[in-house]
């Protein structure tokens, strides 16, 4: 497929490492620093300039473009970008947006956009995810919520119940799969008898009642229905409305008196408190550490690594933060923050989703990118159709769906023709993986 992409900031960066070992990719940026950079890292063309200027966007090829992915940090230059690739070719357009202003025109049919990606909304989608199952560490839905995707680092687990154990004992849950058990820099589809290390992290896939059982191995905990988010700005506010919608009690905690009620005012459900979310009395007078998670989304790296170091000493169980600096994740990871959410890769994961065969309804980023899930439908002519499902190479499949029916498989059991397949692999077999199924 031939592929421009506008804007090679963060998430610009995260969608040509997706797309350019399978596509023919070229990047425009007004930062010739940037373009220099992905061109040195991946076999792509690059293009200097605005994807706003009708010049820029023909130098790049716009007019025998396949897809067109406008995203850039500013939501009306990737939206001009898009109506002016309309008008010089065929491609299809797909736009990120910072926030959640646009999403509403774009679902009402009012914006000529393939697809409208908020990086606010997906952000806030994938903290509320996790919240289903405390104790992993990245969580994704698929089949309409009926397979759910797990990352489960061991390392961080409280259960004794993984580490140095085989598979087969450690009491895994029913209808689920472990697909992957990543250790030391290389992964492998685990067989039962395999002893699960304390650095070892875990990738499985399970019903929506697995994950919840999932959770419970891992941290005795339920799904998490009392939040409190640090931060009232756009990604504080986007994440704020997705757990209220989805019933959750959430409080927020903003310094800035603006912010605070501007909160207020678009939030009626949620309680806000004008305060810092750095200030030891304020904690523990509002009674903070009561509640099951807290989210940091305050806009600055280091004052919410501050904030999650108290939220967790005041008694918070799980702490999440929503990055600046994907950069900083290691030392959020080091300070004891459970999760860390990286907003570019939710919004190049949805963005890269329009490159897929048709036959795939879904797909998903995980591992710093290191691995991909996809929903893949066998087709009758597979060479793999009527074969075990363990013998898919460079791959793990971890359910199928199969007449309306979830299965949980183990290696001996036989793709069939018309299986939607839910499987894990690495970026560059997704290819082989689609050409082969």
């Amino acid at each position: 497929m031939r592929v421009v992409v506008v804007g090679a900031g963060q998430v610009g960066h995260t969608v040509v490492k997706s797309l350019a070992e399978a596509h023919e990719c070229t990047v425009i940026d007004i930062d010739r620093t940037r373009l220099d950079a992905l061109s040195h890292a991946y076999d792509v063309r690059t293009a200097h300039g605005s994807g706003t200027r009708r010049e820029t966007l023909l130098d790049a090829g716009v007019a025998g473009a396949d897809l067109v992915l406008a995203c850039t940090s500013r939501d009306e230059v990737n939206l001009v970008t898009a109506m002016l690739a309309r008008r010089l070719s065929s491609a299809r357009t797909v736009v990120r947006a910072t926030g959640t202003d646009y999403l509403d025109a774009w679902r009402a049919g009012d914006l000529d956009v393939d697809l409208l990606v908020s990086t606010a909304f997906e952000t806030a989608s994938a903290v509320e995810r996790v919240l289903h199952v405390p104790g992993a560490r990245h969580v994704d839905f698929f089949a309409r919520g009926e397979v759910v995707v797990l990352g489960v680092d061991v390392r961080g687990t409280a259960s004794p119940r993984l580490a140095g154990r085989p598979l087969r004992e450690a009491g895994l849950p029913a209808a689920s799969r472990v697909v992957a058990l990543v250790r030391e820099g290389t992964w492998t589809v685990p067989a039962a008898h395999e002893v699960v290390r304390p650095d070892d992290w875990i990738i499985a896939m399970a019903s929506p009642s697995g994950a919840r059982a999932w959770s419970r191995l891992v941290t005795g905990a339920d799904p998490v229905d009392d939040v409190v988010v640090f931060g009232a700005g756009r990604m504080g506010r986007a994440v704020a409305q997705v757990l209220l919608d989805r019933g959750v009690l959430v409080r927020i905690v903003e310094p800035d008196a603006a912010r605070a009620r501007a909160a207020a005012a678009a939030l009626d459900r949620a309680r806000v408190f004008r305060a810092s979310g750095l200030d030891p009395a304020f904690l523990s007078r509002e009674r903070i550490g009561t509640a099951g998670a807290a989210v940091l989304a305050g806009g600055d790296d280091s004052r919410n690594l501050h904030a999650a170091v108290l939220a967790r000493l005041h008694g918070i169980g799980l702490t999440m933060a929503v990055l600046e600096d994907p950069a900083a994740a290691r030392v959020f990871e080091a300070a004891g923050t459970d999760v860390t959410i990286d907003p570019g890769d939710e919004t190049a994961e949805k963005m890269a989703r329009f490159t897929f065969d048709e036959r795939t309804r879904q797909m998903a980023m995980l591992g710093d990118d290191r691995f991909e899930v996809l929903d893949v439908t066998v087709r009758p002519g597979s060479r793999f159709a009527y074969g075990p499902v363990g013998a898919l190479p460079g791959a793990g499949v971890g359910a199928i769906v199969r007449d309306g029916t979830v299965l949980f498989p183990d290696g001996r059991d036989e793709l069939l023709p018309g299986d939607r397949v839910v499987v894990l692999t690495e970026p560059a077999r997704v290819p082989s993986i689609e050409h082969d199924l």
